[in-house]
């Protein structure tokens, strides 16, 4: 590379040109506090080219042909292997995970656009076909916007976006302003490979959300983020009855039965809880003890984070960054302080590592209990609550008590006990001694209550991409 992060910028994609703009913003490197980067601010203007391009792209006929569709994400996930050294390298400084984390997002993310590719969509017969002749298909809903988050920006714009084209529908894209780099390089990259209007990449700053979703021509909106984000999403979509998907929020709980097997478990579920410095949905969020072994847990657990290293990820053998932004960092901050103002103690962690960056060492609180802002709310950082419970049924209802329901799981060396508590676990998925673990992108990610609306992924994200469509031939 010829140039330093710190001065690049990237342009967006509209109708297949490159997009510059006469405003650009700050992106900020959460582990030096400096510029990462400067993203341009989309204007109206571009915004209007943007939606007539997407609504050319879903009236040609090459959204159409399966078999160009195909290649083209195949092409697309090769192009992301082939710069996965350079697209690392954006989103680890614009991010702030480990460099090796950051490949591993974009190869994972590469592996999604290959699956999607080779996804037939579904179609049923009706009846025998001797008097009529029946099949219900699926058929493109048209323009759709993608928002994603800023914790892992790559993969949730691939999840969104190759499921939609697959389907036959064109793609706009909206990163957060917090990690719009490797998004909009990942678009100069990908501009070659689909015909213009099939994927265009905006960038801007909060605004530019809602300008995007009140557009008519947008059909369906895919977003990941917070629930209060996806509520507005949701109510701007309902104007015009566009098709909503929602991925938000998770404050996922893990019940650790009285036989948890601590040698065996204390890393897998440490590393549930701190993937990615704690900042995914589907991290354990909320740890349910048994009473009698809070001790002996917190201390096996404390020994784990002992042994990891934060820092920045250029580093070598770093497991954990920092947080992404300050905002992030200071609520992460009040959540440990309102738990030990009202009893909790810490067992490790719980300070901010000297120097510049975000960084905050993993932390294990003990004594925690609901009315403590660090169990009913999503931390999205490196905090583990301990929670102690004497019933266990008392765990279970506290575990689905709350309005999340993403995910949860239960943890203990009787399997088939196991499982029979995690059936009772209200959450649209649910794991048995391990957590936030699967058969991705072949599984679908979904959640129940405020943690989301439809699904992402596999056949179900596919469908989710499409209307249906019943096509009827009477032959009496």
């Amino acid at each position: 590379m010829t140039e330093t992060i710190s001065t690049m910028t990237y342009s967006q994609v509209i109708d297949g040109q490159p997009a510059e703009s006469a405003d650009y913003f700050d992106v900020i490197n959460p582990a030096t506090e400096r510029i990462a980067g400067r993203a341009p601010q989309c204007t109206d203007e571009q915004i209007d080219r943007a939606m007539a391009a997407a609504v050319a792209a879903s009236r040609s006929g090459w959204l159409r042909d399966k078999a160009k569709v195909a290649e083209a994400l195949h092409r697309a996930g090769q192009v992301l292997s082939d710069n996965v050294d350079e697209l690392a390298e954006v989103l680890m400084t614009e991010q702030g995970k480990p460099l090796e984390a950051a490949r591993g997002e974009v190869l994972f993310s590469a592996a999604f656009l290959h699956y999607f590719a080779d996804l037939e969509p579904a179609s049923t017969p009706l009846g025998d076909g001797t008097a009529a002749r029946g099949v219900v298909r699926t058929q493109p809903i048209g323009p759709t916007l993608a928002i994603t988050a800023w914790n892992i920006p790559i993969n949730l714009a691939v999840a969104k976006l190759a499921p939609a084209i697959a389907a036959g529908n064109p793609v706009i894209l909206k990163p957060s302003p917090y990690t719009p780099l490797s998004t909009l390089r990942m678009g100069e990259l990908l501009r070659e490979v689909f015909p213009p209007g099939v994927l265009q990449v905006l960038s801007g700053t909060d605004e530019l959300g809602p300008k995007l979703t009140a557009r008519p021509e947008i059909r369906k909106i895919t977003m990941t983020g917070s629930v209060g984000t996806g509520a507005k999403v949701y109510a701007a979509g309902a104007k015009d009855l566009k098709r909503v998907t929602l991925e938000l929020g998770g404050n996922d709980a893990a019940i650790l039965l009285d036989d948890y097997d601590a040698a065996a478990m204390n890393e897998p579920l440490f590393m549930a809880a701190f993937a990615n410095t704690g900042q995914l949905c589907i991290c354990a969020k909320r740890i349910y003890v048994p009473a009698e072994r809070v001790d002996e847990i917190a201390e096996g657990l404390a020994a784990v984070a002992a042994t990891m290293k934060v820092g920045p990820g250029t580093e070598p053998g770093v497991t954990m960054g920092p947080l992404q932004n300050k905002a992030q960092y200071d609520k992460v901050t009040e959540l440990i302080e309102d738990a030990v103002a009202k009893g909790a103690t810490v067992v490790t962690g719980g300070q901010r590592l000297p120097g510049e960056g975000y960084f905050m060492e993993p932390t294990i609180l003990k004594g925690c209990r609901p009315g403590m802002r660090v169990v009913d709310e999503e931390q999205f950082g490196p905090v583990m609550p301990l929670i102690a419970y004497t019933e266990l049924d008392e765990a279970v209802e506290q575990a689905n008590g709350t309005e999340f329901g993403l995910g949860g799981s239960v943890w203990g060396a009787d399997v088939e006990r196991a499982e029979s508590v995690a059936s009772r676990v209200y959450s649209g998925m649910v794991w048995v001694n391990c957590h936030g673990e699967g058969q991705y992108p072949a599984q679908p990610f979904a959640g129940v209550k405020s943690s989301g609306l439809g699904a992402e992924l596999g056949p179900w994200g596919l469908n989710a991409a499409s209307d249906l469509r019943v096509d009827y031939t009477n032959l009496g």
